[in-house]
């Protein structure tokens, strides 16, 4: 059976055309907190965190990008971000996130 569809093209060539966001978490190498954001651009994003050409962190670099989520709908990106920032998202990140936080001490 093959996974090819009437144009040829595999699933995963299908989806890699496809526009995505993302929901990232950054843990600052200098105060240890983290920033919640979303983007389309994810590494160009993190590097302007890092150049501190981002108001609301440019104090608090270096950063390392330590999780992010895929949505190919900007809207669901955003809702995802506002979720994480919330008191049950931040809860959610701690345990997603335990093996991370335990091996650097921030849990």
């Amino acid at each position: 059976m093959s996974t090819r569809n009437r144009s040829n093209q595999t699933p995963l060539e299908i989806n890699s055309k496809i526009s995505m966001f993302y929901t990232y978490v950054l843990k600052s190498m200098k105060d240890g907190k983290f920033y919640t954001g979303y983007t389309k651009d994810l590494q160009k994003r993190v590097s302007e965190h890092n150049k501190n050409k981002v108001f609301s962190t440019k104090r608090r670099s270096p950063f390392r990008l330590i999780y992010y989520e895929a949505c190919i709908n900007e809207d669901d990106a955003k809702a995802r971000e506002a979720y994480l920032k919330s008191g049950m998202g931040k809860r959610y990140l701690k345990t997603r996130l335990k093996r991370f936080l335990s091996l650097t001490g921030k849990g």
